[in-house]
């Protein structure tokens, strides 16, 4: 038996996902695109049917055509869900600071020596909406040459995020509210821990289920205060909080019941109830904001620092195997996994490479 997702329709007739699932999953949060729905939705099909019948025989054909229509279309949800994440920040910093201004911070690593430096530079509003954030890092790093002791290299990019930066005292002792969004690869292993149900995965497997903070946090905003006491007052603030029409269409938001105020679907006290090794200390709670889901965490100032200073003196590789750590156990246990990542990555960062291979599937690309 062959399967097909050049026809969309096809797909659309015979692969649906649990609507409850989609409404809690991160991932849903930038994959409302019809295009990229289909697509998720044919591979979870698929996925389903070979593990029902390991033996049978799978093609996957996909055209040149419809995958570029799919990396638009990819391309269009992360700008709809940074400005989002941007708008959120824009009301929080309304709610809570008064007069900001906005800052896009660059870490950057020289690639030979393996040192970190920071950058800063000030954005304007237009900037901020204009450009994606991982644009907004590269341009930075784009400008610059480091001098590494032997010769001139280029910077690669670690990690980047937008600040927002009160320009006076606040009664909410805010010192800075920041954004951030995963990185594209990391978004395409958001689609294949959901089409693998990673997250109850993790949450049935107890190996596994101290590393399931890994898979929930695709847009995430931290809010800086002074102290821990701070933390759960804010916190406390943050349950309460509503906004107004006119306070929504000020940030290009439509007035709906729906983003007049927060939901949240979970929260973690790691202020009272500390269950972290590292002396890490924050409320970190899970929220829906109309039909986008968000990583909220409210941190003291001093564990910021530590965790700033942490990130911008860890080696890359080190950070990028802790936050792996999961899915290369995942892979060990399940081939299939391992197999849905090369496929993903190859079908929309690689086309022109050769196709993955695993047993009983045939990758087929057409004009």
């Amino acid at each position: 038996m062959s399967d097909s997702v050049a026809d969309v329709a096809v797909a659309k007739q015979t692969a649906t996902l649990d609507y409850e699932v989609r409404q809690r999953s991160p991932l849903w949060m930038v994959s409302q695109e019809p295009l990229l729905n289909d697509l998720v939705a044919y591979l979870s099909k698929v996925r389903e049917e070979i593990e029902r019948d390991p033996n049978r025989h799978c093609e996957l054909a996909f055209s040149r055509a419809h995958l570029k229509q799919c990396r638009a279309a990819f391309d269009r949800m992360i700008r709809k869900g940074e400005e989002g994440l941007h708008r959120l920040c824009e009301l929080f910093c309304n709610s809570f600071v008064g007069k900001y201004q906005l800052q896009s911070v660059v870490i950057g690593e020289t690639p030979t020596t393996n040192e970190r430096f920071t950058l800063t530079q000030i954005l304007s509003r237009h900037d901020l909406y204009s450009t994606i954030d991982l644009d907004l890092g590269n341009r930075q790093l784009r400008k610059l040459k480091y001098f590494d002791g032997h010769g001139w290299v280029s910077p690669i990019l670690v990690a980047n995020m937008v600040e927002y930066q009160p320009t006076q005292p606040n009664t909410h002792g805010v010192h800075k509210i920041i954004s951030r969004i995963k990185a594209e690869e990391e978004l395409w292993n958001k689609v294949v821990d959901e089409i693998f149900g990673l997250d109850s995965l993790v949450t049935r497997d107890k190996e596994l289920r101290h590393l399931s903070y890994y898979v929930k946090d695709i847009f995430g905003i931290k809010i800086v205060v002074g102290t821990p006491e701070e933390v759960v007052k804010l916190h406390q603030e943050l349950e309460r909080l509503s906004w107004s029409p006119t306070e929504l269409q000020w940030v290009g938001e439509t007035a709906t019941p729906q983003l007049a105020q927060l939901t949240f679907v979970e929260t973690k006290d790691y202020i009272r109830n500390v269950e972290k090794n590292s002396g890490w200390e924050a409320m970190k709670s899970v929220i829906t904001w109309g039909d986008r889901m968000f990583e909220v965490q409210v941190q003291p100032l001093s564990n910021f620092w530590r965790e700033r200073e942490h990130l911008t003196r860890e080696s890359h590789a080190g950070f990028k195997s802790r936050r792996e750590e999961i899915r290369l156990q995942v892979a060990e246990r399940i081939p299939l996994f391992r197999f849905y990542q090369s496929l993903l990555r190859w079908l929309i960062q690689l086309p022109e490479s050769p196709a993955p291979s695993f047993p009983g599937i045939s990758v087929v690309v057409t004009d």
